[in-house]
């Protein structure tokens, strides 16, 4: 077990030559796109713009001192601006480095190299159907992928039977694709991937702290269960954390 903690640490100026190899970027290899592609026919979701949105106001102070994991949900249907919300609070677009080498989003990421893609289990949004969704920030859309049998009861069994993720009227499920950072950084990328990780999950649990909803995040899932439920190639990208969320009792 020890020895798995040289992940965390980083290396002296001596040492980082010897250990860390020359990258695919020095090679002069081009970047990896830093949005997974979808299918050309696909009729996206419109989702409410940011310029139009009327929540979120509540002073920032109070949200820090708010802030707690929230782990009991109603059945109350989130509405599609609160959705809209949350997904530009954690992966909104604001523009593309004009040397196509990252994007720079509303939440930091190593090198702007952001390897994370937002998939989305929908049991309870206003205008939208129940099932497994990805959100395209590129264009601030939602793409629908298909429907889930018994979407609460599969994601509770895959969560190790905390029920209470599956019931939730949302389940923010983030993926990583490890070569966007690998790109630059090689054996340096999950380090930097999981620092990343942990920005987002901070900026959902303020969020939703703004909106007044609920949310926790879920590191205990069944890794290869879930990975072929959202149809992954798990070398390639896999899930890395979970976040429920919902309205909770006042």
């Amino acid at each position: 077990m020890k020895e798995k903690r040289k992940f965390l640490q980083f290396f002296d100026s001596e040492d980082y030559e010897k250990e860390v190899p020359e990258s695919d970027e020095q090679k002069k290899i081009p970047p990896p796109p830093f949005q997974k592609a979808y299918p050309k026919d696909t009729i996206l979701i419109d989702l409410v713009p940011p310029e139009e949105f009327k929540i979120g106001k509540t002073p920032f102070l109070k949200i820090v001192n708010s802030r707690k994991s929230r782990r009991k949900y109603t059945d109350e249907h989130l509405s599609l601006e609160e959705l809209s919300f949350l997904l530009w609070c954690t992966q909104g677009l604001k523009r593309e480095l004009k040397s196509g080498r990252g994007v720079l989003r509303t939440v930091p990421s190593s090198g702007a190299k952001s390897p994370f893609e937002t998939y989305l289990v929908i049991n309870r949004v206003e205008g939208l159907d129940p099932g497994l969704y990805r959100y395209i920030s590129f264009s601030h859309k939602l793409y629908f992928i298909k429907e889930i049998k018994d979407a609460e009861k599969t994601i509770g069994e895959l969560s190790y039977n905390q029920n209470f993720v599956g019931k939730a009227p949302v389940i923010f499920c983030w993926t990583a694709v490890p070569y966007r950072t690998e790109w630059r950084y090689t054996i340096l990328a999950h380090k930097f991937i999981a620092v990343d990780l942990g920005l987002i999950c901070q900026n959902l649990y303020m969020a939703c702290e703004a909106i007044k909803l609920g949310t926790c995040a879920i590191g205990y899932y069944e890794q290869n269960k879930i990975d072929k439920l959202f149809e992954l190639e798990p070398k390639d990208e896999f899930v890395v954390l979970l976040q429920p969320v919902g309205k909770y009792p006042k």
